[in-house]
C-alpha cells in the first residue's frame, strides 16, 4: 500500500518515459503485423506444400504470423494500462501537492505522514494573533481530500500490477493475447474474474474445504465496495442462490463440520457476503432491479435443504446484518416482511414465532454473529435499519399497507407502533443456550438509534457532526411517547434500554428545553431558552413551528428521563450526556473567560446550572426508586446497586469533541450528545481534561457492605447532587479568569445552586417498574 509520503515525492519520469517507449513498439508491431500477415501468412496460405512440410511448416508459420497480432494486442494493452496508471498517479500526486501549499493559509500543518494538526496550537498564539483559525470541519476535509488522492494511487497501483502480471502471462512461448484499452477496463475485467472465482466456490456450497472458504473471504474483503464485483456476484448466484447457499450453511443435519469447527470463518463470510450485496443493491441496472424484486418475492417462500425449510425472508435477513444496502430497497424489503408476518399471523391474532416456525426439520443456524441463531428474520433487518439512518427513519415515519392485492380496504399498519407495542417478538436462542426476547429489541433499539440521530448506531465517533432533522426528531417523538408513558415497555423490552440512553442522550438539548418551562403541558419554549440547538439566527434546526415551540412537554420529558434512568445504563448514558451539554451551554451563554460583566450577565449560566441539577435530581431519584423496587433494602445487591449510580462521571472523562456534538467514547458506537455551539469553548476542554474521582477507591466493597441502603443512598445522591456543579466549577476555572472572578463565579453559580434544594420545583416523577 502506498503511503502519503511516497505519493507525494513519487518520481513518475520512468514510468511516462516505459508509456512512451511502449507506444513506439506500438508503431513498430503494427508494422510487422501487417508484414507477417501478408507476407508470412499470405505466402504460406498460397503455398502449394505437399506431405510432411506442408502439414508441418504452414501451420508454424500461421501460428508465427498470429503471435505478431498478439504481441500487438499485448503490447497495447500494456501502453494503454502505463498510460493511464502515470496520469492516475500524477493527479494524485497534483492533489496532495495542492493540499499541503494551501494547508499553512488555513493554519493548518500537514506533517511527512499525512497527519493533519494546527499550523499554530492555539495554546501558543501570541494575544495579538489575528491568523486562521481552522475549525475541526477544515481537519476533517483535509483528511478527506488526503485519503482521497492515497486511496486513487493505490487503487491504480493495484490494477496496473495485477493487468501487467497477467499480460505477461506464464507461456514464455506465446503472447497472452489480452486486450485492454484502458487501466478502467482492466479494472472490470479483474472484477468480472473475482466475481466468476467467487462464484466457483460458492457452488462447493458446505463441501468446501476452510482453506477455499478462506479464498472465497478473500475475494469478498478485496472486492466487497467495488459496485462491478458486487453486482457481478449478486447476479451470477441469483436470488435464490444466495438464500439456497446461507440456508445450505445452516442445515445442522447434513454432516457438513464447518459450523462446528470454523465458526470463525462462517462469521467473517457472513459479514463479507452481507457487504458484497449491500453494494449490490445501489446498482439501478435494470438486472438489478428484477434482482431486488426477486429477493422481496422469494422471502415468503421455502428453502429447502436437506434438513431445514426455512423462508427466504429468514434467510436474507441475515445477509443485512452488516453494510450499507439501498435506501428504497430496504423500504420495500421490510414492507414485504412485515405484509408477509402480518399474513402469516392472521393479520396479528397469532404471536410472530408462529409465522416463522419451520414446520418440517430442524432449526436453521443462519446467523453466526452472535447473539441468536438468526430465526426471526425481523432482527436481521433491524440490523440493516441501523446501519442505514435514512432508510430507518423513513420506515418508521412511514405506513405500510399490509394488503397491497386490495386497493380498497386501506389496511395501513404503523411500523414504530407495531414493532414497539404490538408484535409479539419471538424468543432467540442466545450464546449461553438461553431462550430470550433480548437480541431482538437490541435489534429494534439500534434501528432506533439510527432512525432518531441519523448515524448508524455503531458508527466510528471520530468526525461525527450533529446531523439531526426534522425526519430524525419526528421519530424521537415516537420514541418519547411510546417509552415515556409506561415503564412497562423498557422493562418489558430487555436489551433496549441501552439505546434507549443514547437517544436521550442525542436529544439532552431538546430535553432541557422542554424541562425549564413552567408547565408540564405547555409546548411553548420558555422565552428566550438557553437550552435547544439552534442556528446563529435562533431557527430550530427541526423547522419553524420549532423555533419556539417543543418537541414534547415538560411532562414527557421528565417521565422519559425518569423511566430511562431506572436503568443502570440509562440513568449512566443520561447523566454523562446532561453533565457535558450543561457545560457546553454554559461555555455559550455566560461571559466570556476574561471579559468584564455584570451580574445580569449570569441569568442564562444560573438557569443552565439550575436545570442541569434538577434534571439529574431526576435521574437520581428515579434510579434509587428502582433499586428499591428490584432489591432488598440492606442486601448486597442493594448497596452495589446504589454505589454504581455515581460512576458515570467517568464514562465523560474520555469524551471526544468535535463538530458540534461529544462523542462518549464508552460503548459501541460511542453516544453522541449535542453541544450548544460548533466551536468547542474552554469551559467544555477544561471540563473534559478533569480527572474524575475514582469511585472504586471510594466505594471499595468492604466499605460499601457495611453501611446502612439508606445511608449509603443519601450519600450517593449528595455525591450525584455534587456532580451535578462540575460544569459550573469547570466554568469558573476555565483559562483566562482572574482569581477574584474565579471565586465570584463560584460563589455565584456553583454555591448558588448547591445551596438551593436539589430540584427547583416538585417533580411527579414515574413510578418504577414492579417485576411480575
Amino acid at each position: 500500500m502506498l503511503k502519503f509520503d511516497q505519493v507525494l515525492h513519487a518520481r513518475l519520469g520512468s514510468l511516462k518515459e516505459a508509456a512512451t517507449v511502449w507506444a513506439e513498439a506500438v508503431s513498430k508491431l503494427e508494422k510487422s503485423k501487417e508484414k507477417a500477415e501478408s507476407g508470412l501468412k499470405g505466402k504460406a496460405d498460397k503455398a502449394d506444400w505437399k506431405g510432411e512440410n506442408a502439414g508441418v511448416t504452414q501451420e508454424f508459420v500461421r501460428k508465427t504470423a498470429k503471435e505478431f497480432g498478439d504481441a500487438l494486442i499485448g503490447a497495447t494493452s500494456i501502453r494503454n494500462i502505463l498510460r493511464d496508471a502515470e496520469g492516475e498517479f500524477q493527479a494524485a500526486k497534483t492533489e496532495l501537492e495542492k493540499l499541503v501549499a494551501e494547508a499553512p493559509g488555513k493554519g493548518i500543518r500537514i506533517d511527512q505522514d499525512g497527519v493533519v494538526s494546527h499550523l499554530i496550537h492555539p495554546d501558543r498564539r501570541s494575544k495579538d494573533y489575528d491568523g486562521p483559525k481552522p475549525e475541526q470541519a477544515d481537519f476533517e476535509a483535509m483528511r478527506s481530500a488526503i485519503k482521497a488522492a492515497i486511496d486513487r494511487a493505490n487503487n491504480a497501483d493495484d490494477v496496473a500490477s495485477r493487468a501487467l502480471r497477467g499480460l505477461v502471462g506464464n507461456d514464455q512461448n506465446n503472447f497472452a493475447g489480452t486486450s485492454y484499452d484502458s487501466l478502467a477496463a482492466a479494472s472490470k475485467a479483474q472484477d468480472a474474474e473475482d466475481a466468476h472465482a467467487a462464484y466457483e466456490l460458492y457452488k462447493k456450497g458446505d463441501d468446501a474445504t476452510p482453506a477455499e472458504i478462506d479464498k472465497l473471504n478473500a475475494l469478498f474483503k478485496a472486492n466487497q465496495k467495488d459496485p462491478y464485483f458486487a453486482e457481478k456476484f449478486a447476479l451470477e448466484v441469483g436470488p435464490k442462490g444466495s438464500m439456497e447457499y446461507w440456508a445450505d450453511m445452516g442445515d445442522p443435519s447434513d454432516g457438513s463440520r464447518l459450523g462446528v469447527d470454523h465458526r470463525d470463518k462462517l462469521k467473517e463470510l457472513q459479514t463479507n457476503w452481507s457487504m458484497t450485496l449491500a453494494t449490490a443493491t445501489h446498482s439501478t441496472s435494470p438486472e438489478m432491479e428484477q434482482w431486488k424484486s426477486d429477493v422481496i418475492k422469494a422471502g415468503s417462500e421455502p428453502i429447502q435443504t436437506r434438513g431445514t425449510s426455512p423462508y427466504g425472508f429468514q434467510v436474507m435477513s441475515n445477509l443485512m446484518r452488516v453494510g450499507d444496502y439501498d435506501d428504497k430497497f430496504l423500504k420495500d424489503y421490510g414492507n414485504g416482511l412485515v405484509t408477509t408476518e402480518r399474513k402469516m399471523t392472521h393479520d396479528g391474532r397469532l404471536p410472530a414465532d408462529r409465522a416463522w416456525r419451520q414446520m418440517n426439520g430442524m432449526p436453521s443456524h443462519l446467523n453466526w454473529q452472535g447473539g441468536d441463531l438468526g430465526n426471526d428474520p425481523m432482527i436481521g433487518f433491524m440490523e440493516a435499519l441501523g446501519h442505514n439512518p435514512k432508510a430507518s427513519t423513513d420506515f418508521f415515519n412511514s405506513s405500510i399497507d399490509t394488503t397491497p392485492e386490495n386497493t380498497k380496504d386501506n389496511k395501513k399498519l404503523d411500523p414504530f407502533d407495531y414493532l414497539s407495542k404490538d408484535r409479539q417478538w419471538p424468543e432467540e436462542i442466545n450464546d449461553k443456550g438461553d431462550r430470550t426476547k433480548e437480541p431482538g429489541y437490541n435489534a429494534l433499539g439500534h434501528a432506533l438509534e439510527s432512525a432518531t440521530t441519523g448515524h448508524p448506531y455503531d458508527a466510528e465517533t471520530e468526525g461525527l457532526k450533529d446531523v439531526r432533522t426534522k425526519e430524525n426528531a419526528e421519530v424521537m417523538q415516537k420514541v418519547v411517547e411510546r417509552y415515556g408513558d409506561d415503564p412497562k415497555y423498557m422493562h418489558e423490552q430487555k436489551g433496549i434500554d441501552d439505546s434507549l440512553g443514547k437517544m436521550g442522550a442525542a436529544y439532552i438539548d431538546e430535553l432541557n428545553r422542554s424541562l425549564e418551562t413552567d408547565s408540564d403541558t405547555t409546548m411553548e419554549e420558555k422565552t428566550n431558552s438557553p437550552f435547544g440547538n439552534n442556528d446563529d439566527k435562533g431557527k430550530s434546526r427541526f423547522g419553524e413551528e420549532f423555533d419556539t415551540g417543543l418537541l414534547w412537554n415538560r411532562g414527557d420529558a421528565v417521565n422519559f428521563m425518569g423511566i430511562v434512568s431506572q436503568s443502570e445504563t440509562g440513568h449512566s448514558t443520561l447523566s454523562a450526556a446532561e453533565m457535558l451539554y450543561t457545560t457546553s451551554v454554559l461555555d455559550e451563554v455566560g461571559p466570556k473567560p476574561g471579559s468584564t460583566f455584570e451580574d445580569r450577565d449570569l441569568t442564562d449560566a444560573r438557569t443552565t446550572l439550575r436545570i442541569g441539577s434538577e434534571a439529574q435530581g431526576i435521574m437520581d431519584e428515579s434510579r434509587m426508586a428502582q433499586i428499591d423496587k428490584d432489591y432488598e433494602k440492606d442486601s448486597e445487591e442493594h448497596k452495589k446497586a446504589v454505589g454504581k449510580t455515581t460512576e458515570w462521571v467517568k464514562f465523560g472523562v474520555g469524551a471526544v469533541a468535535a463538530g458540534g456534538v461529544v462523542a462518549l467514547t464508552g460503548g459501541a458506537g460511542g453516544v453522541l450528545v449535542p453541544l450548544a455551539a460548533e466551536t468547542v469553548g474552554g469551559a467544555v476542554v477544561t471540563f473534559i481534561g478533569m480527572e474524575a474521582d475514582d469511585m472504586a477507591e471510594k466505594y471499595e466493597k468492604d466499605e460499601l457492605l457495611k453501611k446502612k441502603s439508606d445511608d449509603l443512598k443519601d450519600e450517593a445522591l449528595a455525591m450525584g447532587k455534587e456532580n451535578s456543579l462540575r460544569p459550573g466549577i469547570a466554568y469558573a476555572n476555565a483559562p483566562g479568569w482572574s482569581e477574584r472572578d474565579r471565586n465570584y463565579l463560584d460563589e455565584e453559580l456553583v454555591k448558588y445552586v448547591r445551596d438551593s434544594r436539589m430540584h427547583s420545583r416538585d417533580n411527579s416523577l414515574p413510578d418504577p417498574y414492579e417485576k411480575k
